[in-house]
């Protein structure tokens, strides 16, 4: 009995219909299926609860030909379909049940599939009468699974086990090729002979025709459970579906359903992609962009140009859904200018020294800034423009306001920043709402967080010279010579002088070096480990002098190892820098909290650092 709602239907047709309308096209998958994978023992389970006419579950599928989704169709595994035809139904989730069922049912061909061990294979599957009529065997030891060639032998080949090589040798062994079990004329003919080989013996005669009552009529009969979204469903509500009843699968991202939605208007996304993707490639900085970044780029864009049409009421948004209904006309109108400006924001990167993907502290933030840079398109190259990118940028960093859900935000600073490009003297959300907390610096300790990355690349952007070579960072980097952050008191003098680890891995106590360097400075006293660079490395102490400095570190604290009062001197620069990066000015700098932690206030004009005997 059919049931009908306003989104979908019930019914329950046979599984031989099923089963023929995969083989004769008129049921296929939509491609941004994963393909069949099911092994050998998954098959036979299944096979075993069919010929138990147990349930296997819903079947889900999709009508085609609305106004809805359209997605491009292929053929199930193992079917070879000669018409280009379109198809009535896609197979939303069932895939694995049915193809199975239907190469091991329908198929005269050997299943190609894969042992528990992941070896491939491929197997015939028969039943063993006598066993699925004994009420005391398992069903599953009654499935038997063949090699292609149908015998099976033991003694490294020497010894035949099972041969049912021929149709004579399935009767003589009592397997039923499950292959036949739905072609009438072959399973006639299989049931005839059967019975003309034993010579019509009563006894076979009545063993073969319990096996067909009881095993085979069930099989013929089976029905299977019917889902259909109506053909009118949206894309976006059959995407939400779909991964909502595939929990067992692995999640189909929004560019593999994309991908499969221009593919019905024959517009290869994949291929698009791979050749954007070298191009932008070539700055290693947006090696971080995947395909679905790119897209939500592009949807952006899409988005607040539709929203600025004379007369539009939509509202600029990056959902899923949104990116779902990306059409293939506003991608291709787009996509371009989505690359180039992605090549604009790679170009800002770089002036505030990012030049990697595993310096770059949000690649999130790249989404928002490609569109909005593909909108200003050549106002791009202003330096008002740049300062004002350049401010929101170290606002969404320093503020760490890209780390959770991030569409909404691609969204207010996608209209923010254009209009405070086009002059709004009101400063993006952003940017307004951004803050860095004083104490932040003594939680910052790993590359985990993107104010951590941020700083390391204030720090670079700042001119900070190896303390061993006595060139820029920034050059050094250039030449992709390993650089990373490095502790300026070591972690051994640390331990050594019971300074807690939250002080000692602070982002504060630690600068760019190259890991050579690091090396030389080992675990010893700053003090040591300078008058060491200064008489290895022939540099004089005023160059020595001048390179601490350029990493906002006083020399004379280092010389007298006064970690205290380097924290605290350090810390009052780095926040200097953070507020001219982000453009305002850090409250609670002379918190009480904040005094305590460093000994001190942090703020600007502090200029007393708190007095420490040298430590050796």
């Amino acid at each position: 009995m059919a049931f009908s709602s306003g989104t979908f239907e019930t019914n329950e047709p046979l599984l031989s219909e099923l089963l023929g309308d995969i083989g004769n096209g008129t049921i296929q998958l939509p491609d941004f299926q994963r393909n069949w994978i099911w092994d050998d023992e998954h098959i036979r389970s299944l096979i075993a609860s069919v010929t138990l006419s147990y349930p296997i579950g819903a079947v889900m599928v999709l009508g085609t030909g609305g106004e809805g989704a359209n997605f491009l169709p292929r053929p199930f595994a193992g079917v070879q379909i000669n018409s280009n035809g379109t198809p009535d139904t896609l197979v939303l989730d069932g895939q694995q049940r049915l193809t199975s069922l239907y190469l091991a049912l329908m198929s005269d061909k050997p299943v190609s599939t894969r042992t528990t061990r992941g070896q491939e294979t491929k197997r015939f599957y028969y039943l063993d009468m006598a066993k699925c009529l004994d009420p005391e065997a398992d069903r599953e030891d009654a499935v038997l699974s063949l090699p292609d060639s149908k015998i099976v032998r033991s003694d490294f080949g020497r010894k035949v086990e099972i041969d049912v090589s021929t149709r004579e040798r399935e009767y003589e062994l009592g397997l039923y090729p499950l292959w036949m079990t739905f072609n009438d004329v072959e399973s006639f003919q299989w049931n005839s002979g059967y019975k003309e080989h034993f010579k019509f013996d009563p006894e076979k005669t009545a063993f073969i025709d319990q096996f067909l009552g009881k095993i085979w009529l069930p099989i013929i009969k089976y029905k299977v459970p019917v889902i259909e979204l109506k053909k009118e469903t949206p894309k976006e509500a059959v995407c939400q579906v779909f991964e909502k009843v595939n929990t067992g699968g692995v999640t189909l991202s929004v560019f593999e359903l994309v991908t499969a939605s221009f593919a019905a208007d024959n517009f290869r996304l994949r291929d698009d992609w791979a050749e954007r993707q070298d191009r932008l490639s070539e700055r290693e900085v947006l090696r971080a962009v995947g395909g679905t970044d790119f897209l939500q780029a592009v949807t952006l864009l899409a988005s607040y140009k539709r929203s600025r049409l004379p007369g539009s009421t939509s509202g600029v948004s990056v959902r899923r859904r949104d990116v779902l209904r990306l059409t293939l006309c506003e991608y291709q109108d787009n996509a371009d200018s989505v690359e180039k400006g992605l090549q604009r924001a790679a170009e800002l990167l770089s002036r505030q020294t990012i030049f990697d993907t595993r310096n770059l502290p949000y690649g999130t933030q790249l989404i928002p800034l490609a569109a909005v840079c593909a909108y200003i398109d050549r106002r791009f190259d202003s330096d008002t423009v740049l300062n004002k990118l350049a401010r929101w940028y170290w606002s969404g960093v320093l503020g760490e306001m890209y780390g959770g859900a991030n569409e909404t935000r691609y969204a207010m600073d996608m209209q923010d920043l254009i209009a405070w490009v086009d002059g709004n003297n009101e400063e993006p959300r952003t940017v307004r709402d951004a803050n860095f907390a004083p104490m932040r610096l003594l939680g910052l300790s790993t590359r985990n967080s993107a104010a951590y990355k941020g700083l390391f690349a204030l720090m670079v952007r700042k001119g900070s010279y190896d303390f061993k070579k006595a060139v820029p960072i920034a050059h050094t980097l250039g030449f992709e010579l390993p650089v990373d952050i490095h502790h300026i008191f070591p972690r051994f003098w640390c331990r050594s002088n019971d300074i807690d680890n939250t002080r000692c891995n602070s982002v504060v106590n630690k600068t760019p070096l190259t890991s050579e360097t690091n090396r030389l400075l080992g675990g010893l006293a700053p003090s040591q480990y300078l008058k060491s660079l200064s008489r290895s490395e022939h540099i004089s102490e005023d160059r020595l002098t001048e390179v601490l400095r350029s990493h906002w570190i006083d020399p004379d604290l280092l010389h007298r190892n006064e970690f205290d009062s380097f924290m605290h001197d350090r810390a009052i620069k780095l926040l200097d820098a953070i507020e001219a990066a982000m453009g305002k000015p850090i409250q609670g700098r002379d918190s009480d909290e904040v005094r305590a932690a460093f000994g001190g206030s942090l703020l600007p004009e502090a200029e007393t650092i708190p007095h420490q005997e040298p430590v050796a």
